[in-house]
Order: C-alpha cells, then structure tokens, then sequence
C-alpha cells in the first residue's frame, strides 16, 4: 500500500472534515440558547460526537498526496481499468444509498436489514478497491492547499467556545 491516501478518500475526507466543521460551529453557536434540557442534552452530544469525528479525520491529513508526488501526464485506463471503475462507482453509491436508507428507517427489523446490507456493500467496495489498487488502476493527487485550509478551519471550530 502506498504512503498517501488516494485522491478520492482524500476528497471524501475533505467534504466530511468541512460539512462537520460548519456543524460544529453551528452548534456551539446554538448551545447555550436551548432551553429545553434534553434537546440541550443532545446538542452537548452532538458537540462532543462532531469534535471526535474531526479530530479522528484530521489525524489522515498528513497522509493526502502532496504535489511532489504527482504523476505527470498519467494514462487514464480503459478495458479492465473502466469495468473495475464501474464496480467501484456501483459499490460507493451502494455504500451511501443504505447510509442515507438507515437514517430514514424507524422500524427496527428493517433498519437491522439495512446495516447487514451496508456492511456487505462496504466490503464490496474494499474488494473493489483493493483490485483496482493493486492493479494500478487508482490514482493519487495533491490537494496541499485545500487540505491546509481545511485543518485551519476545523482546529478553529475545535476551539471555539460555545457562545454565551
């Protein structure tokens, strides 16, 4: 496996590390204007879950690509290379359709349903991965600056305090 993480994970990496930090801000913004003590209650949880997820997120930053290591000029694949890419766009839409599909769900059964079938959508997309990878077949890009502004912006939400 190579050092980096690859242009895709790292994009994914970026929309959830941002989306969480304009949360986060939100809801410390919030925090002290909830009256209601459970719906308080949730909003302190929803605070400490978010700044778990972003430093959790933040700890892969060093691993992004760099421009250093960009390839020049790479060729793009076709045949094997574009039948792989259809599995793996399958398995990630497969792997955020159930996502979405749990959230919606209120009947137990079906939400226990759900999760099977998103644990088997999720190994489906690491066989995927892991073929295309071993094959060449998945490349890496710098995303030096967009990750810097990302980190900047989530360690300010991480510290700010909540409003009074």
């Amino acid at each position: 496996m190579p050092k980096t993480l690859a242009w895709h994970e790292t994009l994914e990496i970026h929309e959830l590390v941002a989306s969480q930090t304009i949360c986060l801000i939100q809801c410390k913004s919030s925090l002290n204007n909830v009256t209601d003590d459970r719906l308080r209650e949730l909003y302190t949880f929803s605070v400490q879950a978010l700044e778990k997820n972003i430093r959790d997120l933040l700890q892969f930053y060093p691993q992004a690509p760099r421009e250093e290591e960009m390839l020049e000029d790479e060729e793009r694949q076709t045949g094997t290379g574009f039948q792989a890419g259809e599995l793996l766009s399958a398995s990630k839409s497969a792997v955020r359709n159930y996502a979405i599909a749990i959230t919606e769900t209120a009947t137990p059964a079906l939400r226990n349903v759900l999760i099977r079938h998103l644990n088997s959508a999720i190994d489906w997309h690491a066989r995927v991965f892991n073929y295309m990878h071993e094959h060449g077949m998945y490349q890496a890009y710098n995303l030096s600056q967009l990750l810097n502004n990302d980190v900047r912006n989530a360690n300010r939400a991480l510290q700010m305090r909540e409003e009074e």
